[in-house]
């Protein structure tokens, strides 16, 4: 036998295959499932109030309920291209099918674009306080990332990031993260701001996720006159169908070719497709759904206002971002979980004693206005 092929087998690690960037790589944490957090707070489901992952509070239209069951061909593999669903959404965006790519939620398109244009060393630009998962994604495929700070009132930094992008070696600042409107501050992103990124040498990546909630237009038609433009949509929120994971991309058709070629072939599920098509069929009742939490934002943000140690931010989106002053912030979080009351709170620069608050039904907010004012006592 071999000595020194033996001493070779034994120092072999297979932990040491893993990229290093991989294993240096900060986990993303999210939001702790229903079940879990009943269990382990000895409350039933059906009395804990979740405002923690801005989640539509009324579910999936009804229609989307109806036509889940009614369907009988769970057994057979979807349609690789969508194209049912794609012809559904283009009447719904007013952009052509052809710019169109559903995805399993879009946190898969925002995997599918890091991929394709980074490489180790290649770098995209984020703009924090913002939605980790860009940042996660781009260190998965080995990338930098350059962070353009918000102002102190969250606004994006248009100076800051041309000044980011003209000090890297030309072609390896490869996109920039966007999120109109933002999560987790809920401000609205300029047509002014916009365009200007626009003109830098990069891809844009706008995400949409919350932009049924706000009070401006999409800029989804944008994408057919910005070849660098990607616009980013979800079912997640406004339809409420999060636990089927349904988004989808507005993409230039230059890259469209490439996505296509990419993308896994059944990427988007049976019932995902089902769902998303029965809610685009009956947009009106989803509609209905989006006003009512708007509505109760604002009434929301007014009884907030009211609390002493909160200070909300105007929002655009389904949540309120809210500083906790005179007190700890993760300490309110408990009080309220003791309750069965779940809200969100960050430990991230710039949000260091910060909650956010999805918007709830109007039952919801009364009993977390309640809470807040008996912990105030």
């Amino acid at each position: 036998m071999n000595s020194g092929a033996g001493e070779s087998a034994t120092r072999f690690d297979p932990r040491d295959l893993v990229r290093p960037e991989i294993a240096g790589l900060e986990e993303y944490t999210p939001i702790q499932p229903f079940e879990v957090l009943s269990r382990r707070l000895g409350i039933p489901a059906g009395q804990l109030v979740k405002l923690d992952a801005n989640e539509n509070p009324y579910g999936p239209a009804p229609a989307v309920l109806e036509a889940l069951a009614e369907y009988h061909y769970y057994h057979i593999y979807p349609d690789p291209e969508q194209g049912e669903l794609r012809a559904a959404l283009s009447d719904y965006v007013g952009v052509p099918a052809a710019n169109i790519l559903p995805g399993h939620g879009a946190d898969e398109l925002l995997d599918y674009l890091c991929r394709i244009f980074l490489k180790p060393g290649d770098a995209i630009v984020d703009c924090p306080p913002t939605f980790g998962m860009y940042s996660f994604d781009a260190g998965l495929s080995g990338g930098r990332v350059l962070e353009a700070w918000r102002t102190d009132a969250y606004e994006v930094d248009a100076q800051t990031i041309e000044t980011l992008v003209a000090a890297e070696p030309p072609g390896t600042v490869k996109l920039l993260f966007l999120t109109s409107p933002n999560n987790p501050t809920g401000n609205w992103l300029s047509d002014a701001d916009l365009e200007r990124l626009l003109a830098l040498p990069l891809l844009v990546v706008l995400d949409e996720a919350y932009v049924e909630f706000a009070d401006q237009p999409s800029r989804a038609a944008w994408v057919l006159q910005h070849e660098n433009l990607v616009v980013l949509r979800t079912f997640s929120k406004a339809a409420g169908i999060a636990g089927l994971r349904l988004g989808y991309g507005i993409c230039p058709e230059w890259l469209m070719a490439t996505l296509w070629k990419f993308k896994q072939p059944y990427n988007v599920n049976v019932a995902a497709a089902v769902a998303g098509l029965a809610s685009l069929r009956h947009i009106e009742q989803v509609r209905a759904a989006v006003d009512k939490i708007k509505a109760e934002r604002e009434r929301l943000y007014g009884g907030l206002a009211e609390v002493p140690y909160l200070r909300p931010y105007p929002s655009q989106s389904n949540f309120i971002l809210c500083d906790v002053v005179e007190r700890e912030a993760g300490a309110l979080k408990q009080d309220l979980e003791q309750k069965g009351i779940l809200v969100r709170y960050y430990r991230k620069p710039r949000l260091e004693n910060c909650i956010r608050i999805s918007v709830g039904r109007p039952d919801q907010t009364d009993r977390l206005l309640a809470a807040l004012h008996e912990l105030n006592a």
